[in-house]
């Protein structure tokens, strides 16, 4: 798999486990890729994989949030993030 390499900065990019960081990869693909980013997880991963993982990341931005409900077809609410998110109390506004 050729990702775009400014995705992992943050690790060495020859020494990823695709399958083991599986989760790692998709949740920086989504949230900062390009569309062939997406295209190469879409057919490495496979929808439902991508799923799998997605659903249990505790936190997305809300786009990709919405990205993923759209393509997953999936309810916001089944996300752990948007539960997640939804126990955090908010200051109270003055």
């Amino acid at each position: 798999m050729r990702l775009s390499k400014y995705l992992f900065w943050d690790s060495e990019y020859e020494k990823i486990d695709w399958d083991k960081k599986a989760r790692y990869v998709i949740e920086k693909v989504v949230s900062l890729g390009t569309i062939d980013d997406w295209k190469q997880i879409r057919e490495f991963y496979g929808l439902e994989k991508i799923k799998k993982e997605m659903l249990e990341v505790r936190s997305l931005d809300p786009k990709t949030h919405n990205f993923l409900s759209h393509i997953l077809n999936v309810p916001k609410e089944k996300f752990r993030c948007y539960t997640w998110k939804q126990s955090i109390p908010k200051h109270f506004p003055f």
